[in-house]
């Protein structure tokens, strides 16, 4: 274990020196490490990394493609943005699955089948971006992370031989990525709200870990399968759902019809301006941001921004703005037919309906005295 830590550390403090990293030996095993989810928003998906095993130069690290600093100066700003930078980092074998042994996640190998140019190849690219800024990428959720990362690598390897996705790709990426918040609602809301229109186009790009995985299973070169040998390095724990009413839709309707049964007009109009608030803040993130998942956020449609002026309106203004929010909302529930979260969205269209017909002096299906 000693020489192995002092192997590594020679490795990542000598290529600055030298112009070549050492010679893997035709033993060399090159696989890729799947990772099941976590319980942190941040492990959702899972994780996906890369092995090199060479017996012969008692060389046994991971190459990670996910590592990022929470000390980057203006972090969140950066991660809204767009421009955060993740970076790849080294570390033994031990070390790695020891993390995900404390975390009880499942970890499966899959040794691919390269040749030792291929795999020397390999190995020399990524040891040379250790210290390099190559090492660093920006961060996108579907088009660059940890599994795209490393299927970039093999691929690069593969030449014409690509890595094909063989997971359905006629569903929409909201409709592939919902049922990971199964548990956790609140997650599932707010994803679901900030996320735009280019989530419900065709998920055709190989970006989730498990699907890398599955992809490998299928892929062959020159008529042989590219994987070799696949096993579980840790069975870990399955996530099991527990319901809780807090963590659930439940709450929100709760939420709505204690505010109905309140019946107040300032009750109304308050939740009408926080809604209000919410739509100008998905605008502005669309324009700030350079993650494309939230540009063009049609659910700005049921969070309106013109929601800001109702309270500070007469009763003629109020209800020419109240008409014209209730003519988007239409528009808005006839776009979220076929959407996979019209579920947890449908009670804010209807609570949304309800007080701006209430605040116009209607009183939709006779269910409360005038608003008050």
């Amino acid at each position: 274990m000693l020489k192995k830590a002092l192997f590594l550390l020679l490795l990542i403090f000598s290529l600055p020196a030298f112009s070549q990293s050492p010679k893997l030996s035709e033993n060399t095993q090159i696989s890729i490490f799947t990772c099941g989810r976590g319980e942190e928003l941040y492990s959702t998906f899972g994780h996906t990394a890369l092995r090199i095993k060479d017996e012969a130069n008692e060389l046994d690290i991971v190459f990670n493609y996910g590592a990022f600093d929470f000390r980057t100066e203006n972090f969140y700003l950066k991660f809204v943005k767009g421009d955060l930078q993740y970076f790849m980092n080294v570390t033994s074998v031990e070390d790695f699955i020891l993390e995900y042994q404390i975390d009880e996640r499942e970890v499966i190998e899959q040794t691919i089948d390269l040749s030792l140019t291929q795999k020397q190849k390999l190995f020399d690219e990524l040891s040379a971006s250790l210290n390099t800024s190559d090492k660093y990428y920006t961060y996108k959720f579907i088009d660059r992370n940890c599994t795209t990362m490393v299927a970039e690598k093999v691929n690069g390897l593969l030449g014409q031989a690509q890595i094909q996705k063989v997971d359905n790709k006629t569903i929409s990426y909201r409709a592939l990525l919902y049922p990971y918040f199964d548990n956790y609602f609140w997650y599932k809301l707010g994803i679901n709200i900030i996320f735009g229109a280019k989530t419900d186009a065709d998920a055709e790009k190989l970006f989730l870990p498990v699907e890398l995985m599955n992809s490998l299973d299928k892929a062959t070169v020159a008529g042989k399968p590219l994987v070799t040998d696949k096993k579980t390095i840790l069975k870990g724990t399955e996530i099991k759902p527990v319901f809780s009413f807090f963590n659930s839709l439940y709450i929100i309707i709760t939420f709505f019809v204690v505010v109905i049964v309140i019946n107040k007009r300032w009750l109304f109009l308050t939740y009408l301006f926080v809604a209000g608030l919410l739509g100008v803040f998905l605008c502005l993130v669309g324009l700030y941001s350079q993650h494309q998942e939230v540009l063009w956020n049609y659910n700005a449609l049921l969070f309106s921004p013109l929601f800001l002026a109702l309270p500070f309106l007469k009763e003629v203004k109020l209800k020419k703005i109240g008409n014209l929010s209730l003519a988007i909302l239409m528009a808005y529930m006839i776009f979220m037919f076929n959407k996979p979260h019209l579920p947890i969205m449908l009670p804010f269209i209807l609570a949304t309906v309800y007080m701006l017909l209430k605040i116009s002096g209607r009183n939709p299906l006779k269910l409360l005295s005038s608003v008050k």
